[in-house]
């Protein structure tokens, strides 16, 4: 027979120690204490739970404030815009004589509103085809040398440091005369 058999325990072990009975109902020592040990819980849960509502709350209160801001910032814009918009229909109920003064205002008028909200043209003509800044719509021979921008289609804008809009261009090919020579 061997030593389990017999329930004894080899001489090199230790038996494991069995969990204790709760305590004495006149021992108080270890109800008391897990008592504060729940109060402890309840607190540190609710601590929690009104923390995660706080910060819930936040992020809802940041998502507004922001929304309210891109509002703001364009009901701005749309101010400025409203006053070239105004200029127009003036320029429209007046005499042909004094039609394109009118229309050369405006259109300062409206480059300095958007020049007021970050917005600047781009300069293209003769300058090397940048393709950051434009978008060739014709490559074409001429006296300039090749790669250089000959023709804005459309004029391109930045905003600060991006580029909105991309100047429409036409770009040259060189003189195709001096090529064939």
């Amino acid at each position: 027979m061997s030593n389990a058999e017999n329930g004894q325990e080899p001489a090199g072990k230790e038996k494991p120690e069995i969990a204790k009975p709760p305590a004495e109902a006149g021992d108080t020592s270890g109800t008391a204490e897990t008592d504060l040990q729940k109060k402890a819980f309840a607190e540190l849960n609710d601590r929690f739970l009104r923390l995660a509502a706080d910060f819930e709350n936040y992020k809802k209160r940041s998502e507004r404030d922001r929304a309210s801001l891109v509002a703001l910032a364009n009901e701005r814009f749309a101010c400025d815009i409203l006053e070239v918009v105004d200029n127009i229909e003036r320029a429209l109920k007046s005499d042909d004589a004094h039609l394109r003064e009118g229309i050369v205002q405006i259109r300062q008028l409206l480059a300095t509103r958007l020049q007021g909200h970050g917005v600047c043209p781009l300069e293209s003509l003769k300058k090397p085809f940048n393709p950051q800044e434009h978008e060739a719509i014709a490559h074409v021979p001429s006296d300039q040398p090749a790669g250089t921008v000959i023709d804005e289609v459309s004029r391109g804008y930045r905003m600060h440091d991006k580029v909105i809009r991309f100047a429409k261009v036409a770009v040259s090919k060189g003189n195709e005369n001096n090529q064939e020579a």
